[in-house]
């Protein structure tokens, strides 16, 4: 199999109240920058060929030296985001266009990923890619552990209790057809129409697309508020006494 790896790693962590603009993607867990973590796991995986990644301006040069130090050598291009995530991922995917040109091969998957969840596993990421091939698209998603209500009108009053036996939380990497997700993006810019993942623009342009559900466990979470990060030094310490256990 042959899969093309985006990662969107454009966000200042706003909600991590960091000063100056950083990108939470540069933020430490074990040692190592969250966005070093992410690239180690694709690098990993069997299955990807190449990875293209979008984040801001000051922070292309130290992911590319992160790249180069560590030997990630799938890292095909480190270049400027957008305006929004999904600005970022078409910015990528003009990339990804050129090089299906130029080597005239079609990928098997192209896979978008979150530059702020480091903990996804390299043959989670193979897995992800394997089921996007054959059903054309595949997203990753963990069952919610609270009980979760409908706010209506009034902001301040809750409105009924949805059914958490039919919900999930949606994750990344996100697989999909490298033409469906191509042509989904290219239609959503035509329509300046803006989702908050991948996987509603390719259910608003291929409504007929099924998204095969990989349900993960609770370690690829997302780096987003402050006290993820000390809960992500635990989900490395506990995925790193796993591997010694095997």
């Amino acid at each position: 199999m042959k899969t093309v790896v985006i990662i969107a790693a454009s966000g200042v962590g706003k909600r991590m109240k960091l000063d100056g603009g950083l990108s939470k993607q540069m933020l430490e867990i074990g040692g190592q920058p969250v966005i070093w973590h992410a690239m180690k796991a694709f690098q990993e995986a069997s299955t990807v060929e190449s990875v293209y990644i979008a984040t801001l301006p000051d922070s292309i040069p130290v992911f590319d030296e992160i790249a180069k130090a560590n030997g990630f050598t799938k890292i095909k291009a480190v270049i400027q985001g957008g305006k929004e995530r999904q600005d970022s991922i078409g910015n990528c995917m003009k990339l990804v266009e050129e090089q299906i040109e130029q080597t005239g091969v079609m990928p098997d998957a192209i896979l978008v990923h979150d530059g702020a969840r480091p903990f996804i596993q390299p043959e989670e990421i193979d897995e992800i890619a394997r089921l996007s091939a054959i059903h054309g698209a595949c997203v990753p998603a963990t069952k919610p552990k609270d009980t979760i209500k409908y706010v209506g009108c009034n902001p301040e009053i809750f409105g009924e209790t949805l059914d958490r036996s039919r919900l999930l939380q949606v994750q990344t990497p996100q697989g999909f057809a490298p033409e469906k997700l191509i042509e989904a993006h290219r239609l959503a810019a035509e329509e300046e129409w803006y989702a908050t993942d991948d996987a509603a623009l390719v259910e608003r342009y291929f409504p007929q697309q099924a998204i095969r559900i990989y349900e993960t466990g609770y370690h690829n979470i997302k780096i987003t508020t402050p006290e993820d990060v000390f809960i992500g030094e635990a989900i490395l310490a506990g995925l790193k006494a796993r591997k010694s256990k095997n």
